[in-house]
Parts: C-alpha cells; sequence; structure tokens
C-alpha cells in the first residue's frame, strides 16, 4: 500500500459508495409512481466494512499509468430491496418522503466526506510544497 493511499484511507471508496446510493436515491425517487417498481438502497455498512477488508487484503497491480485502480470502484454487491413500511395498491415500495430524508441525508454525508478527502489533498499539497 503506497503512502498516498495511506493517507487518503478509504475516502475514495466511501465516495463511491455514497455516489451509488445517490443514484440508487434518485431512482427510486423518479419513480415513485411507477407500477411494480421495488425501491433498492444500499447496506452502507456491509459495503463500507466490505471495502475496507478489500483495501487490507488484496491489491491489484497496475503495469501502465493509464490503468485503473479497481479498489477506488463499487462493485453494487451490497445493494438490497427496501421493505416498505405500507403496501401499496400498484405493488411499488417507493415511500416519497422516505427517500427523499434519505437522499438528503446521504448528500450531506457526500459533501462531508468531499470535504474531508479536499483537505486531506490540500494537507498532502502542503507538506509537498514545504508549508509555503
Amino acid at each position: 500500500m503506497s503512502a498516498i493511499d495511506n493517507a487518503f484511507g478509504l475516502s475514495p471508496q466511501v465516495l463511491a459508495i455514497r455516489a451509488e446510493r445517490m443514484n440508487l436515491l434518485a431512482a427510486n425517487i423518479a419513480n415513485a409512481d411507477t407500477p411494480q417498481y421495488k425501491a433498492r438502497d444500499i447496506d452502507f455498512r456491509a459495503a463500507l466494512d466490505s471495502a475496507r477488508a478489500e483495501r487490507t487484503t488484496t491489491s491489484l497491480i497496475t503495469d501502465q499509468p493509464g490503468h485503473i485502480d479497481a479498489s477506488d470502484t463499487f462493485s453494487g454487491d451490497h445493494v438490497m430491496y427496501r421493505v416498505p413500511s405500507q403496501l401499496s395498491l400498484d405493488g411499488n415500495t417507493v415511500e416519497p418522503h422516505q427517500e427523499h430524508t434519505a437522499f438528503m441525508d446521504n448528500a450531506m454525508r457526500y459533501q462531508a466526506s468531499l470535504n474531508l478527502l479536499d483537505s486531506r489533498i490540500k494537507g498532502l499539497m502542503s507538506a509537498i510544497k514545504g508549508g509555503q
């Protein structure tokens, strides 16, 4: 594991999971009136635990500068169907208020993760430049 990987920690994986969750929640909101649509979400803790385990046990070797580090991507293995608190007649499991709340919560956490990563990058840049 490189020093840069250590400096960033799990931030790239957290951002990938949060971005995928944002997409799922947006799809849920967009399909609130679609008959038989099943709302989906991510078990964030399980996805993060999986990313943490993958980070410590496996790493891919990239032999070309253009290769993408696969550890920074989200595989989507932790996507689940949401269980509604109230059944609808058309089989749709989207509960708009719950989806909007989850979307806003995830958006704030995504922004906080971005801010953390930004501060880490600024710290590294300051260290590289010598604190000028």
